[in-house]
């Protein structure tokens, strides 16, 4: 599931929606599940929302992923009501509050991951400048897109090298940590500068308007997804004020 992480394939096509439209429900899904515990029928929008990621991932056939973030969530559900009654005040509030506070998390993660496994960094940039949002944010992000699958090569490239050593087992955990991890750290300080100085060199932060080729736009998936949020927020904010007694 990791080596898929933030890099964009075919089978994105499959599933093609505008950048804008994945960065409005990645908004909408981690800002309603995050607003509070719902109650009454208000569970059942807070469940669709949830489950909404895993549907993109299904569709895309990212079954690793799929598989990964269902355990993570089935024991950020589950594990906090089966320990809490067996722990130490102190540790629920450290730790299990923690976990169970993951339940409402893990879908906008969800949601983040289908947004950089779908789209390229062109089309992002392209997305960003068609909402006029200023470069300051667009450049870190763009790049940030960039960083995670470099991190991931290199990581692999130092545990290769370990392993020819010798040193790819947990037998001695010091030494891999040490071996594996300061190379790794200072790698990634030095792919950051990298990163950052191609940014420069594609003129990324220059202030004329910038060409693309990216084609993005808007397509009847869109406007359905639209339309579906409509009515889904509509129906969600009847009952919230409904059970609120201000309807």
């Amino acid at each position: 599931m990791i080596s898929e992480l933030y890099q964009k394939n075919a089978t994105a096509d499959k599933l093609y929606l505008d950048p804008r439209t994945k960065i409005l429900m990645c908004l909408l899904v981690s800002t309603t599940l995050l607003s509070g515990s719902p109650v009454g029928y208000l569970k059942v929008f807070h469940t669709i929302l949830s489950l909404l990621p895993f549907v993109f991932l299904i569709v895309l056939k990212k079954v690793r992923a799929v598989v990964y973030f269902f355990a993570l969530y089935l024991f950020a559900l589950f594990v906090p009501d089966l320990l809490a009654p067996h722990l130490p005040t102190w540790f629920n509030l450290l730790f299990t509050g923690i976990i169970a506070f993951s339940v409402e998390i893990i879908p906008g993660y969800m949601m983040a991951y289908f947004i950089f496994s779908t789209t390229s960094v062109g089309e992002f940039i392209a997305a960003m400048d068609r909402m006029h949002v200023t470069k300051k944010l667009t450049i870190p992000i763009s790049v940030t897109f960039r960083f995670f699958p470099t991190i991931r090569e290199e990581y692999v490239n130092v545990r290769d090298a370990m392993k020819l050593r010798g040193i790819g087992s947990f037998r001695n955990p010091l030494m891999m940590l040490e071996f594996r991890m300061v190379p790794f750290l200072t790698s990634i300080v030095s792919i950051g500068n990298d990163l950052a100085a191609s940014a420069l060199t594609r003129g990324l932060a220059a202030p004329n308007e910038r060409t693309n080729v990216s084609n993005i736009g808007f397509t009847w998936r869109d406007y359905l997804v639209f339309g579906s949020l409509i009515i889904f927020y509509i129906l969600y904010f009847i009952l919230m004020f409904k059970q609120k007694g201000a309807l």
